[in-house]
């Protein structure tokens, strides 16, 4: 096949399989290519596939599109429609797959078939939908709706099928007509929708709706949607009085829904439809379709090839739902192909070898070929009319003719011919001819727009056929010839093909070339030459063009080079004057050659001081205003070329001093007495100026010891290491080089900081701040006092810390953030322009102090008839004061006194109010009182009702006490079971029906009940029942206590036979267990002369064993001891004779035994348990069977048998089977069954498992889990626990 044509949005266009026609109890159904894998499961879609009569299209008028946005009921359309399911392709070719949910199951429900109803014919003025070829007629015996069962899998798309290139969706070699009854593979989960629209089916004129619902859970905005029919027809366009578009959001669901109503249908509304949705990166798409279904009563003379029209150009039904206009033309091997009937290979070849044939003879739209092939194969019923119908197919080379002929067997019959439904009158294009019966209609110079359905009618007859216009490839006649070129030169590549107005494709190194409005290049065609025409070459445009036309490619490559390069003018070297402009310029040809320009080596940039043009052959470099940082080596090199221009700038400047650098009013330059100055005045000058400091008429030298000057290249220095009050005074700097002179002068004051002020006082302390207040200093050092530093610390501390960076300027001050019951000291800086006092004295210590922060968290813990108890928790900040107690006050509801409830301080954070009047409604409030006083109060937030509320009791046993609970003889028992229930509940225990001894310590609260044995005896062992009563509320639990002992002895340990070095044991089970089961015995042996004893076997199980390897003449003694979960039994019981074993050369003759028989039935020792599990951890159910030979367990879950599922794990040792269940979830709960099967039988056992602590019903919707189980689980929770109360209430 050719490769698919794009759509403007990037997706491409698939090829359909067409509908199975054969015989009327046939229905065949082509989805996706080969790459899809079938994968079916559990759940089943009922299709019903009719095959309803097509209508004439009608046309559209466009009408507004209305959007209401309201919150409606989804709607369910019955999926019906005889054509194909197709899978739509989506962007990069595969279909965006979403992460597998192995439990979840996908499910339609039963479709129900609508009544037919009567519906009036479609006017031609009414709007329609978009629609696509309609379904073929029904068969002559009357079209019978058919079922097909196609199971979904729930599994998202097999690896194979993912990251795929585009491919086209098609017969190729994938499923023939004939394989349809295979399992079909479902399109991948949905990553946005999580409610896709499914197909329907409706009668002319009725009304259907289709919903998408998009969850915005994690959109940050709405989701973009869009309605297509058939593969890229915008339904946006299309709407009217028959199509209506509407969307609504859910704020508390937060899923938004989107809705298109079909209003009146009409019967070429049938068709494929597509919803697409886009998120930024995201994007989802869902196809489903609607089958419209015509009114039986009253046949309408409508022309059933009219829904599958190929153009609407120049008809009256223009502007309905067809797109096959908009078809681009898709690219023909260029290879001539010889003049054969198309039509004949197709019937006889194989399906899969249809898109090879359509790919061979240039067959653009196999997807309706198909469809008319199929229906070829029907048996036509013989006409009356005709004598001999028309083919069911022809075809024709475009610009040729072809002759439509039919033979009438009544020539007086009035004769009509239609295409696309639309009636033929004759045209120079449409010539008709009669000869005797015959009925001939000539096409003239075919185009693509004949390539449509025709009919012809006799009286009530009527014969169909398809006229398929073959387009010739456009070969290439001259070939494109290379070029070779400078850059600014015209380029021309000129090709010639074989038809005029042909559509070719230029293309750059394999990419199209752009062609827009702006773009470099451009493009002219006359007749079948094209050109593509470069006006202004760049060394960018070097490459391979070529141009691509249906029949053949011609490429020819392009070199565009640089011109030669000729210096017409050199740079020229200069000198500047600081401050003076710089001009550097030369010329160059060719003269639209851009350059840059350097300086030392590094790029210069233009900016607002430096200007660079470039003007024809002149480049120049300007520099508004010339800096020392100017001077250097200037190249400019000419962009392409090697060769580059060179000179030299130099710059001089006469000497300057920069007082401006001191920052200094006037000059002047204040010191404080015993500093050391250090003045650094900048200097200028090229080449550098000579220095001299003068102070009156004497010079200061660079060798002085306290007072010296010093020169450095842009700066001169002068120091004074310790300042006194003589230095004083004006300073004079005198510089001098060849370019001038240049003098300034400096004055120095000498000052000093001020005193330190008085000790600051504290006048106000709060919890974390406190005021101060001082007075100035007394002598403020020769300079305006400008502000104050404030510092503290705390009194135990010797680091003081600033408190404020900005001067202070007033004589009060209020630090803040300090710590609560912490004493601190503040102390004063005074600052004058020459700098900081020392500091004055501390202030008198003093500490903050604050009330608390308010209670939190107060709640109501219980309420009697006249008494309520509140609990609270203690406030967030309580500070240094601490917190001495608490004050409950209440104030009854309507009143504003607030009565004290407490009339000390309680240190609780729980407090019953007592006295209250009965039904009496109240507010509480809770304050905090430390040393600084009261916090604000803690308010309820509503008013309490004065009146106890009775809660029914309910005990929760411990997971641990829901088995038998084993403890050995002279353990402590001690169980606590918690239960609640208002007011405190009533406790009773009895053990078997009767009260507990008197040795059992029962203790209750109102919480929990405690059982305490303090040495456990045998006695003890049975079921007690916990019983908790309120009123007539009760509940009742049991609990199995089995205390368990060491066991006795066993009973008539016997030697039973010695031969050889062989001794044969017998004994009884002993008769005291332990209250435990006996799980094996140790059995020891001494020899008589030593008496000392060794153990032979441990853990024995059977009651009688045979000691082999005995000494051969020594005398032997046995004894054996019991064991139980406890331990070994505290006795023995040994033999009362000794086993002499006999020394060679005695003959001992062995008796004759008969073997025993080992082999038994399954029997199970041990049974399964119904158990309770919780929500997503591992249960495990065990149970214990015996038989020989060793038989096969299997495990089933309601009948049905586990088998390879991972969640579950199942283990057999020594008897013992286990079924490990890995986090289960509610659906794991069922009745499980574990079966043994062996040759002599089998038996089986069973138990309940119930998991508790389940999902919510939201949480399932979540995660994807279908309606109907989700139904299914809620109901059997509901029964479970209905059918538990029910036993409880019983007992």
């Amino acid at each position: 096949m050719p490769e698919p044509t794009k759509k403007d949005d990037g997706q491409p266009e698939e090829n359909v399989a067409p509908v199975s026609g054969d015989a009327p109890s046939e229905n065949s159904v082509e989805i996706t290519p080969k790459e899809a894998k079938v994968a079916t499961k559990d759940t089943e879609v009922i299709v019903t596939v009719t095959e309803p009569e097509a209508a004439a299209a009608e046309a559209p008028q466009p009408q507004p599109i209305i959007i209401v946005v309201t919150e409606i009921e989804p709607v369910e359309g019955e999926v019906t429609d005889t054509r194909p399911i197709v899978t739509e392709p989506v962007e990069n070719g595969h279909n965006e797959p979403e992460p597998t949910r192995a439990e979840k199951l996908v499910e339609v429900t039963e479709v129900k078939e609508e009544e037919p109803s009567t519906s009036k014919v479609p006017d031609k003025d009414d709007d329609v939908t978009a629609s696509t070829p309609s379904p073929p007629p029904p068969a002559e015996n009357g079209s019978t709706p058919k079922k097909l069962s196609i199971d979904l899998p729930n599994d998202s798309d097999p690896e194979s099928t993912r990251g795929r290139k585009d491919s086209v969706w098609s017969l190729g070699d994938g499923q023939a007509p004939e394989d349809i009854d295979k399992q079909i593979d479902s399109p991948p989960l949905s990553t946005l929708l999580i409610e896709k629209p499914q197909g329907g089916s409706i009668t002319v004129g009725g009304d259907i709706s289709f919903v998408a619902k998009v969850e915005a859970k994690d959109l940050l905005r709405k989701p973009t949607i869009k309605w297509f029919k058939g593969k890229w027809m915008d339904l946006a366009s299309k709407t009217g009085k028959h199509l209506q578009l509407k969307e609504s959001f859910d704020r508390f669901s937060k899923i938004h829904t989107f809705e298109m109503h079909i209003i009146k249908a009409k019967e070429n509304y049938a068709g494929n439809y597509r919803c697409e949705v886009t998120y930024k990166d995201k994007f989802d798409s869902c196809s489903f379709d609607l089958e419209v279904k015509e009114i039986p009563e009253g046949s309408q003379s409508i022309d059933i090839r009219s829904a599958f029209k190929r153009s609407s150009e120049g008809q009256d039904d223009a502007g309905e739902l067809d797109f096959s206009g908009l078809l681009k033309h898709r690219e023909h091997k260029p290879e001539e192909t010889p003049d054969v009937d198309v039509w004949d290979i197709l019937k006889n070849a194989r399906p899969d070898e249809y898109e090879k044939i359509a790919f061979t003879y240039g067959i653009t739209d196999l997807r309706g070929l198909l469809k008319r092939l199929k229906k070829t194969k029907k048996e036509e019923k013989k006409s009356e009319a005709f004598a001999k119908r028309l083919d069911p197919a022809y075809q024709a080379d475009k610009g040729g003719k072809i002759r439509l002929i039919v033979d009438l067997a009544d020539p007086t019959v009035e004769l009509k011919w239609y295409k696309n439904g639309q009636e033929i009158r004759p045209t120079p294009k449409y010539i008709f001819e009669h000869k005797g019966t015959q009925r001939i209609m000539v096409i003239n110079n075919c185009q693509m727009s004949d390539d449509a359905a025709y009919s012809v009618t006799a009286g009530e007859e009527k014969c169909t056929t398809e006229l398929f216009v073959k387009e010739l490839p456009v070969n290439i006649l001259k070939e494109l010839e290379p070029v070779k070129t400078t850059v600014n030169e015209r380029i021309e590549l000129e090709c010639e093909v074989s038809e005029e107005g042909a559509k070719v494709k230029w293309m750059k190194n394999g990419v199209e070339v752009p062609t827009g409005v702006r773009s470099r290049y451009r493009v002219k065609s006359e007749g079948t030459k094209h050109w593509l025409i470069i006006d202004d070459a760049s060394k960018d445009d070097t490459g391979t063009y070529s141009l691509m036309a249906t029949g053949g490619t011609s490429q020819a490559h392009v070199q565009v080079d640089l011109k030669p390069l000729k210096i017409l003018m050199d740079l020229q070297s200069a000198t500047v004057l600081l401050g003076q402009p710089l001009k550097l310029n030369c010329e160059i040809y060719p003269g639209n050659v851009p350059g840059r320009w350097y300086k030392n080596g590094q790029l210069v940039q233009p900016n607002d001081r430096i200007n660079i043009l470039h003007k024809t052959k002149n480049h120049n470099l300007d520099i508004e205003s010339c800096t020392i940082h100017d001077a250097g080596d200037y190249t400019f090199v000419p962009e392409g070329y090697t060769q580059s221009l060179s000179a030299k700038v130099h710059i001089i400047d006469p000497p300057r001093v920069h007082l401006e650098a001191l920052n200094v009013q006037d000059n002047t330059v204040t010191i404080v007495a015993g500093n050391k100055l250090r003045l650094e005045i900048p200097i200028s000058g090229e080449p550098a100026p000579r220095v001299v400091w003068m102070k009156g008429e004497r010079v200061i030298l660079d060798t002085g010891s306290r007072v010296r000057a010093e020169t450095f290249t842009d700066h001169t220095c002068l120091t004074i290491d310790v300042t006194e009050r003589e230095d004083t005074g004006n300073y004079k700097i005198v510089l001098q080089n060849e370019a001038g002179e240049d003098t300034a002068c400096v004055k120095v004051k000498v000052v000093d900081i001020p005193d330190p002020p008085e000790a600051p006082l504290v006048t106000d302390v709060g919890g974390d701040w406190c005021t101060m207040t001082w007075e100035p200093p007394r002598y403020d050092g020769g300079s305006p006092i400008l502000g104050y530093f404030i510092e503290r610390k705390k009194k135990q501390s010797s680091r003081w810390m600033r408190l404020n960076f900005d001067l202070c300027k007033e004589t009060t001050f209020e630090p803040k953030k300090m710590i609560e019951g912490v004493p601190y000291e503040v102390r004063i800086f005074a600052v004058n322009a020459i700098g900081v006092s020392k500091p004055s004295e501390p202030s008198k210590s003093f500490i903050p102090l604050a009330v608390t922060s308010e209670p939190t968290m107060l709640v109501v813990d219980d309420v009697t008839d006249n008494t309520v108890t509140m609990k609270w928790r203690p406030p967030d900040t309580i500070g240094a004061a601490g917190l001495d107690g608490y004050q409950i006050e209440y104030c009854i509801e309507g009143t504003d006194e607030w009565i004290p409830a407490n009339k000390e301080l309680t240190e609780k954070t729980r407090y019953t109010i007592t006295g209250l009047p009965v039904e009496a409604k109240i507010l509480v409030r809770v304050k905090a009182i430390n040393a600084a006083g009261a916090s604000a109060p803690r308010n309820t937030q509503h008013s309490i009702l004065v009146k106890e509320v009775i809660e029914p009791p309910k005990i929760r046993i411990p997971r641990h006490l829901k088995q038998t609970y084993i403890r050995k003889v002279g353990e402590v028992v001690n169980l606590v079971v918690p239960f609640v229930g208002k007011p405190r509940p009533k406790v009773n225990w009895l053990k078997e029906g009767q009260p507990v001894e008197q040795s059992i310590s029962i203790r209750n609260s109102d919480c929990d009940s405690i059982m305490f044995i303090r040495k456990a005896e045998r006695k003890h062992s049975g079921k007690y029942e916990l019983s908790v009563q309120v009123e007539n509320h009760i509940d009742t639990a049991m609990l199995d206590i089995q205390i368990v002992d060491l066991p006795g002895p066993p009973q008539a340990v016997k030697i039973e036979e010695v031969w050889g070095n062989n001794v044969a044991l017998d004994w009884s089970p002993p008769k005291d267990s332990g209250n435990a089961p006996i799980t094996g015995y140790t059995i020891q042996k001494a020899d008589k002369k030593t008496m000392e004893w060794y153990t032979c076997v441990e853990h024995y199980h059977r009651t009688c064993i045979t000691i082999s390897d005995l000494v051969v003449g020594n005398e032997y003694f046995f004894r054996i001891y019991s064991e139980n979960m406890v331990g070994l039994s505290e006795s023995a019981t040994a033999t009362k004779d000794s086993a002499l074993i006999v020394k060679e050369g005695l003959q001992l003759k062995n008796p004759q035994y008969n073997d025993r028989d080992f082999t038994e039935p399954p029997t199970f020792t041990q049974p399964l348990i119904n158990t309770f599990a919780i929500a997503g951890y591992n249960a495990t159910l065990n149970c214990s069977v015996r038989a020989n030979p060793r038989p096969k367990v299997i495990w089933m879950k309601n009948k049905i048998p586990i088998i390879d599922d991972p969640r579950y794990r199942m283990f057999s040792n020594q008897g013992v089977c286990t079924l490990e269940i890995r986090k289960p979830s509610p659906f794991d709960g069922g009745v499980y069954i574990c079966k043994a099967v062996n040759d002599l039988g089998e038996a089986q056992v069973d138990c309940k498992l119930e998991v508790k602590g389940g999902f919510t019903f939201f949480e399932l919707m979540k995660r994807g889990v279908p309606l109907h189980l989700i139904d299914k689980y809620m109901n059997e929770s509901k029964t479970s626990e209905k059918s538990e109360s029910e036993k409880k209430g019983s007992n």
